[in-house]
């Protein structure tokens, strides 16, 4: 393979329950505390934070002020509290992120989206449930957190009950 290169194989997926729909799912270091059930979304155009994480973080007066609109994609809006920038370590390697910042509910405490993915030159593989980036020390890997999915995106199925 050429160098730089970023692969897939199918031994990196073993261990993963198949067959799976999960989204990616990791932990990440903010502000130097392990966060939990960090979503990267690939088809976000944003990274979002919850309010209410900001506060636990201590870090409420480090938003600034600035009012966008976020769509979702079911057209849903959510106009943001402000902005946070925040140091992001993902297998030590630290990116200044910035966060939009929602007072909203999510099942996530933050999302990384396409602005955090493309600045890492990141590969999401939610088949994989890793994520791969280049680094000066060469590839590194994120794995997933699949129960940490599972549970955040649970699907109730419902059974009809025939008439009798």
């Amino acid at each position: 393979m050429p160098e730089g290169t970023l692969s897939l194989n199918d031994e990196e997926a073993e261990g993963i329950s198949q067959p799976h729909n999960d989204a990616l799912v990791i932990s990440i270091l903010m502000n130097k505390i392990q966060v939990k059930r960090v979503l990267i979304d690939p088809e976000s155009s944003a990274n979002i934070i919850r309010s209410r994480f900001v506060k636990q973080l201590g870090l409420q007066d480090q938003i600034v002020p600035a009012a966008q609109i976020l769509n979702g994609f079911n057209m849903a809006s959510e106009t943001t509290k402000g902005e946070i920038v925040l140091p992001i370590n993902v297998a030590e390697t630290i990116q200044k992120t910035k966060f939009h910042v929602i007072e909203g509910n999510m099942r996530y405490n933050a999302l990384l989206g396409r602005p955090w993915i493309h600045n890492m030159r990141a590969v999401p593989a939610t088949l994989h449930q890793m994520l791969k980036f280049p680094t000066p020390d060469g590839v590194k890997m994120v794995y997933e957190e699949q129960h940490a999915a599972k549970e955040m995106f649970v699907v109730d199925e419902v059974i009809p009950v025939s008439a009798l």
